[in-house]
């Protein structure tokens, strides 16, 4: 019996009928050959080239990514640096970093200047502008307290008249041997309450122009000027710490960070002096805008009290019509709901 000869690795691959190597042999050679693999090296990241019996390149390994069952090798390019892609949350992190460090540094001036060991910049002229301003606002809104008290104890006072002349017309119907005491009382009363009603028109109406005047034209200067202080504060605090690094020495170390505070104090030393110029240019508006409503708002005040307490009821309507002021009937209570259908 013929021994039989040992078999040959080539042997046991499988051909066609046209010489062509069985495929699917070789994608079951293939996964065998990638469960051998390391396994550092993904299945994903290969492919495996088996290549005939009469190759001279046998089971060769050749990285790449596979896209739907196609292998994609990697071509060079130029590569794009870290620091040229625009990062949302560095950018972030830049503006905290200089708002920290701008923090900082006003809340040293502050505190310097507190303790009387900083310098800071004075404009004389503006500041005691501002500080009339400030007073001015105080009392313009006490004023305006007790012109609101006014009115609400004068609206008590009409509608406690009113009702008073509606007992008395009453009592002057069903009372014969009185009927012409209550009906004088009835008339006087009510009469004090049609020209109160007048002067509460006129109240109200110079309460409105003050309160515009103090909680809006003011406040609005106001702002700016916390503005302009804020600004102040900025100036001097980079003022001193470029006079601080002037006065140390001067090397290749620190005259870049000279140069830079130099850039710095000159950009807030033009903001403050932007703001200073704002805050002039507010006060001086404000100013003559004050004195115009002050002005009108005052004599309305004058003479509708002057007219009523003198009971002089045509100057009194006289009054509110100079300033514009329309009131509604006095004594006619708004129409229902059913007379407006």
């Amino acid at each position: 019996m013929d021994q039989e000869s040992p078999k040959n690795s080539a042997a046991e691959i499988p051909v066609t009928s046209n010489g062509e190597v069985d495929d699917a042999h070789e994608h079951s050679f293939n996964r065998d050959l990638k469960r051998s693999l390391p396994s550092g090296l993904g299945l994903s990241e290969t492919q495996i080239t088996s290549h005939g019996f009469d190759s001279t390149k046998e089971g060769i390994i050749e990285a790449g990514t596979f896209q739907g069952g196609q292998r994609t090798q990697i071509k060079s390019g130029p590569v794009i640096l870290a620091d040229e892609i625009k990062n949302p949350a560095m950018e972030k992190l830049e503006l905290v970093r200089k708002w920290s460090l701008n923090t900082y540094k006003c809340t040293r001036q502050i505190i310097s200047e507190k303790l009387g060991r900083g310098s800071r910049t004075v404009d004389l002229e503006l500041e005691a502008q501002i500080d009339i301003l400030r007073d001015n606002k105080k009392k313009y809104e006490n004023i305006l307290k007790l012109a609101q008290t006014l009115s609400t104890q004068l609206f008590q006072m009409v509608h406690t008249q009113r009702q008073l002349g509606d007992a008395f017309a009453d009592l002057s119907l069903k009372s014969l041997e009185l009927h012409e005491e209550f009906g004088y009382n009835a008339d006087t009363q009510k009469l004090l309450a049609k020209n109160g009603e007048t002067l509460l028109g006129a109240i109200n109406f110079f309460i409105a122009s003050v309160n515009t005047l103090v909680n809006k034209t003011i406040e609005d200067t106001l702002l700016t000027v916390k503005q302009y202080e804020s600004a102040r504060i900025e100036y001097d605090a980079y003022r001193t710490d470029l006079e601080e690094l002037n006065l140390g020495p001067r090397d290749a170390n620190t005259l870049p960070k000279i140069e830079q505070s130099q850039h710095l104090f000159q950009a807030h030393k033009e903001k403050y002096d932007k703001m200073r110029n704002d805050v002039s240019i507010k006060l001086k508006f404000l100013e003559e805008n004050k004195v115009k409503v002050l002005h009108n708002q005052l004599v309305l005040f004058h003479n509708a009290i002057a007219a009523y307490f003198a009971g002089n009821q045509k100057q009194l309507e006289q009054t509110l019509k100079q300033f514009h002021i329309k009131l509604k009937t006095p004594g006619v209570d708004a129409p229902s709901w059913l007379e407006e259908q």
